[in-house]
């Protein structure tokens, strides 16, 4: 077969020469020149000798394959996931929190917990990833993406202040009040709760969250930053589930 391709390659050369030869004594003997004809000889001989023809006289089909070979490479759970996150950037976002807060609780009941299992917990945290925290996470990142768009220094420094100051408090708020309610607890309880355990979880937040938050902001495309953020939560959810598991305060 290969020096059968070789034969119908020299077999057209030859043609193409003598086609040129022809075109050339035809222009010097005052005859019109047909650039067109010779230009689509020239295409015909290039296109039949171009690896892709070669191929595909043998049977084999090398365009099909590489394709094949681009979109098996997209194929995999990183793959789907990323293209979950652009069709469905809220939905995936909020059960990939709900995951992780699910996550998180469980390993606290594991390392802090004398009793058993507390399963009831574990779907109070995953609701709140699910229905709170997913969609704020999309809310706020997309926002500071647009109102501080650079990934400069100072810039950074000012995404990393508004979460520590606007963001943090609100949802750390919210966390505590969801618990609380679900929980039975009654305004005034949720209130005295939030006055005991609030402030310290923020100092504690304090301490852990701003190098999360350099990394996130300064170095995360803004669609994976509510994962990144996640993540980072999953250790910060072991102690903030903890924290909302101690008993409610006695009201005198």
């Amino acid at each position: 077969m290969g020096s059968s391709s070789g034969n119908i390659l020299k077999s057209l050369s030859n043609r193409c020469l003598l086609r040129l030869s022809s075109d050339t004594h035809s222009l010097f003997h005052g005859k019109t020149f047909n650039e067109a004809s010779l230009t689509t000889q020239r295409r015909g001989f290039y296109s039949f000798s171009s690896p892709n023809k070669l191929a595909s006289c043998k049977g084999s089909h090398p365009l099909r394959s590489f394709s094949t070979s681009s979109s098996s490479s997209k194929v995999g759970f990183l793959g789907w996931y990323l293209a979950k996150l652009e069709s469905h950037p809220i939905i995936t976002k909020s059960v990939t929190t709900s995951l992780i807060f699910a996550a998180a609780d469980f390993t606290s009941q594991m390392i802090t917990s004398a009793s058993s299992y507390d399963s009831i917990r574990t779907l109070r945290m995953a609701g709140y990833g699910l229905l709170l925290l997913g969609p704020s996470q999309h809310l706020w990142f997309n926002l500071l993406s647009k109102a501080l768009p650079k990934r400069d220094m100072l810039t950074t420094f000012k995404k990393m202040f508004l979460g520590q100051a606007v963001f943090g408090p609100l949802v750390t708020t919210v966390f505590f009040s969801y618990n609380a309610a679900l929980q039975g607890e009654n305004a005034e309880e949720i209130a005295a709760r939030l006055k005991r355990d609030l402030l310290p979880t923020l100092i504690s937040g304090a301490m852990f969250w701003p190098t999360c938050d350099f990394v996130t902001y300064k170095f995360v495309p803004v669609h994976l930053q509510p994962l990144m953020n996640s993540s980072c939560s999953y250790i910060w959810t072991i102690y903030l589930t903890y924290m909302a598991s101690l008993n409610k305060v006695s009201i005198e």
